[in-house]
């Protein structure tokens, strides 16, 4: 039996394939060294969604629930704002209509594109940033969250981002969704479930620790007897290895490529030399078993050059994977298959009458 269900075939989709032993990531077709630096997070709602809805939704109508969601909380972002980000954004989300229509899938996926920045302002006692909705959804997201226009590198990154962690496969908050939406509950609920398997710490909780331990670091000379000691101890290099990569995870190059186009800074410079370090560590600790740098590395990186706080890594990671949760969701519906697998019972037996 299959333990966590691995290498179990729960469902038959066209959205994304893993394949973890070749190091690629296929979305709807294309790959993603086809797909980053080049499709937009407004592009892929035609890509991922548009079998999911007729016609599929638009960057102009996720302009249009961008501003509705701003709308509906502005009155409500200091409430919102006594609670951690994530947890904020995911109690706005609960407030959204449960049902399978295109207007509610967009009004998912841009609350955490507003809400996240927003939220972010209003903890630090800044006024928040009402959305504009005639300009593309990354672009709106940077200008709400730093509250003047990006520049088309620090655009291009976090669209590289967006694009990236869209969709990964059948991974657990995705498989949430899909075990929520096969009841035939609305989108709102089986988003609401990804939000709750994304929380934890074994999925979505990674990229922030990695500033931690590139921090803990401090000077390039430091990086490999700083990496040894934790490996040492018996603790993980955070950014490094996966469960399903069994070599370079095509998600860490691609961000990669878009952080090395913002302007270079002393943590970048630190970073590489961590990761130089700590894959010559891991390969010497383990040669049998390639660790090789994942995708939270570089989301570490990137997403603190862009300006988010490390506290809200996890949230933004919501923003970007909420769409693939949508479709997921979507698609699962439409077969109208329930989700009800079976397990092997190892508890103690009755007692036989005597």
């Amino acid at each position: 039996m299959a333990i966590g269900l691995d290498d179990v075939v729960a469902a038959e989709t066209a959205l994304s394939d893993v394949d973890g032993l070749a190091g690629r990531l296929i979305i709807r077709g294309r790959s993603l060294d086809e797909l980053a630096g080049r499709e937009t997070a407004d592009g892929m709602l035609g890509l991922l969604l548009g079998d999911a809805f007729d016609p599929a939704p638009t960057g102009t109508e996720l302009g249009a629930a961008r501003a509705e969601i701003f709308a509906r909380f502005k009155d409500k972002l200091a409430d919102l704002a006594q609670l951690p980000v994530y947890d904020g954004v995911r109690a706005a989300v609960a407030q959204l209509p449960d049902d399978d229509t295109a207007e509610t899938a967009l009004l998912l996926i841009a609350a955490p594109a507003v809400l996240v920045p927003a939220l972010i302002r209003t903890q630090a006692g800044t006024p928040a940033v009402a959305p504009d909705a005639g300009v593309a959804h990354a672009a709106d997201i940077l200008h709400v969250l730093l509250g003047r226009a990006p520049t088309m590198p620090e655009v291009n990154g976090l669209d590289t981002y967006l694009v990236t962690v869209a969709d990964h496969g059948l991974n657990a908050s995705t498989f949430a969704a899909r075990v929520v939406a096969s009841t035939q509950a609305g989108l709102t609920s089986s988003v609401l479930a990804a939000y709750g398997a994304l929380k934890g710490p074994l999925h979505g909780g990674a990229p922030g620790p990695v500033l931690d331990m590139i921090d803990a670091v401090g000077a390039p000379e430091r990086a490999e007897p700083v990496l040894q000691a934790i490996l040492d101890r018996g603790e993980r290099l955070m950014g490094f290895g996966h469960r399903i990569y069994r070599v370079r995870d095509p998600r860490a190059d691609a961000l990669k490529g878009a952080l090395g186009r913002l302007q270079r800074t002393e943590r970048l410079h630190l970073a590489l030399a961590v990761e130089t370090a700590a894959l010559k560590l891991l390969r010497a600790k383990k040669p049998d078993r390639p660790l090789e740098t994942n995708v939270e590395f570089f989301t570490a990186l990137l997403l603190d050059a862009l300006g988010f706080p490390r506290e809200v890594f996890t949230a933004v990671f919501a923003m970007g994977r909420t769409i693939g949760w949508v479709a997921h969701a979507r698609e699962q519906a439409l077969s109208g298959r329930l989700i009800r697998p079976k397990s092997r019972y190892v508890g103690p037996m009755p007692r036989e009458a005597a």
